[in-house]
Formats: structure tokens, C-alpha cells, sequence
């Protein structure tokens, strides 16, 4: 059984450790770095047809970078919500040069 984390700010030391291969962090910087640009297309060009390629992308580079990289199982499988909270509190603190990419 996993561990029940009571709130994201006890979850995050643990989603980071998940992403210590700077392979696999860069993946996921890159993945949801697509995501904002292709949002933002189907956003003005009105390609709705598009918004299938989000999870896609998203799940796509994150999951190259665990099963290849990281070698371990993503933390999305069992903390869905978290994760992906996880996931753009990393994109911003990569941007934000408070993680190494």
C-alpha cells in the first residue's frame, strides 16, 4: 500500500525525488512546454480536433522519461491529481531556476 499524503506541500518532496534523472525532468519540462504552444494553437486557430494530442504529449514525454531514465514507476498512476499538480510546480520551478534542468 502506498503512502496518503495529507496535502501537495508534504507530496512534493516526494514527486521530486521521482524526478531526479535530469533526462527525465527535462522530458517533462519539454513535454509540458508543448502542451502551453499547442494549447494556445487550438486556442486561436480553433483546431479543436486537437485537444486529443494534450494527454498525449503530456503523458508521452513524462512517461519516456520514467520508464527509460528514471526507472521507476510514474507517481501519476497513484496520486493522479498530485502528479499533475506536481508536473506545472516543476515546469515553474525549472523556469524559475530554483531546479537544475
Amino acid at each position: 500500500m502506498s503512502k496518503q499524503y495529507k496535502s501537495f506541500a508534504e507530496f512534493y518532496p516526494f514527486y521530486l525525488s521521482q524526478h531526479a534523472n535530469l533526462v527525465c525532468r527535462r522530458l517533462h519540462f519539454l513535454g509540458s512546454l508543448l502542451i502551453l504552444l499547442l494549447l494556445t494553437y487550438i486556442v486561436f486557430s480553433g483546431s479543436w480536433l486537437l485537444l486529443w494530442l494534450l494527454p498525449v504529449i503530456g503523458y508521452g514525454f513524462a512517461w519516456i522519461g520514467h520508464f527509460f531514465f528514471e526507472k521507476n514507476k510514474p507517481a501519476t498512476f497513484t496520486y493522479p491529481l498530485y502528479s499533475l499538480l506536481g508536473d506545472w510546480i516543476m515546469f515553474k520551478d525549472i523556469l524559475l531556476r530554483k531546479l537544475p534542468f
